[in-house]
């Protein structure tokens, strides 16, 4: 290669990375603050949702809305910075802590019920997306370059079956190992005890999720503007529809990579939606993880996530010496 035409590559490259940067430093400050705290009121109502929940199931439980609120930001925050999705274990074991008498399969029964929410809105807002001809199809996502999108696009349905699987065997598994079978089951069905009564399901859960999720898409509004890629009802779908879809791979910090490949294939490869793609994961990052760190040291008393961990396997320990006591 001649070598002006190696000097020319470099200097387009060099001339790339400094428009992406100026674009990062020419952020809309205003919006991003207004953005990131309107982000943290939707995942506050999130929280409220699986209060209610919990409260149905133990209604006789004196449940603190702080301590929830607390494990919510502090295991969406811990998301962020962890693949796999390893907060869902701080939120496990101290919303089992902040509710006396709970057990695991009931608090497992509760978080399960947020989901019904999320399927009713992601399917609607994916056929959206993939309607508006901006999504890549699905043979074409291994060309992203993103993380951990290859298996799940070679064969989407394979996976499907396998995910599912892989729940079902696990849900089997713990309820057989059990030593009584009979009294897991029954703490299920304590979890989903607003299932019961759909108008008070409708009423405290999903109508306040809704109000959760136009939080959300407040918060994406804001944030598209703070970044200079200007916001739309059809913008903050389309992130939506992103969102959803990285909610399919787990296995990078926050969807870390997918994200960002789908973000520059759906609104172009300019500067700004470089800078958008990157700033909007670290702003929503960055103040998930500051807001939960201090919710675990202001409400709990921990002073590290890894503080939550040690005590999270002490009190497994002491329960299964508790229930190896039982005759």
């Amino acid at each position: 290669m001649p070598a002006a035409t190696i000097f020319d590559a470099i200097g387009s490259v060099a001339e790339d990375i400094g428009s992406f940067f100026t674009s990062l430093a020419e952020v809309d400050l205003p919006f991003l603050l207004a953005g990131m705290a309107v982000f943290i009121a939707y995942l506050s109502m999130r929280a409220l949702a699986l209060l209610n929940t919990l409260k149905a199931a133990y209604p006789h439980e004196p449940i603190a809305y702080r301590q929830i609120w607390a494990a919510y930001i502090a295991a969406y925050g811990f998301n962020n910075v962890v693949p796999a999705r390893g907060g869902d274990i701080i939120k496990f074991f101290l919303v089992k802590t902040s509710v006396p008498s709970s057990t695991y399969p009931a608090i497992g029964a509760a978080f399960v019920v947020e989901v019904i929410f999320d399927l009713t809105m992601a399917v609607p807002i994916l056929i959206f997306a993939f309607s508006q001809g901006v999504f890549p199809a699905v043979p074409d996502l291994p060309d992203l370059g993103g993380f951990n999108l290859t298996f799940i696009a070679r064969d989407p349905q394979l996976t499907l079956f396998v995910v599912t699987g892989a729940a079902v065997l696990l849900l089997a598994l713990f309820a057989f190992l059990s030593r009584r079978v009979a009294e897991f089951w029954n703490n299920v069905r304590q979890g989903f005890t607003i299932l019961y009564d759909l108008p008070r399901y409708l009423r405290e859960v999903w109508l306040v999720q809704f109000g959760g999720w136009l939080l959300r898409c407040t918060a994406f509004w804001l944030l598209l503007e703070a970044f200079g890629v200007g916001g739309s009802v059809r913008n903050v779908l389309l992130v939506l529809g992103i969102n959803a879809v990285t909610a399919l791979v787990p296995f990078a910090p926050g969807g870390a990579g997918v994200q960002q490949a789908l973000l520059v294939t759906v609104f172009g490869s300019a500067a700004t939606v470089a800078a958008y793609s990157v700033g909007q994961q670290v702003a929503i990052g960055f103040i998930s993880l500051a807001v939960g760190f201090g919710a675990l040291f202001l409400v709990f008393g921990f002073r590290s996530f890894g503080d939550v961990r040690r005590a999270g396997q002490a009190h497994r320990d002491a329960e299964k010496a508790a229930r190896q006591r039982r005759p």
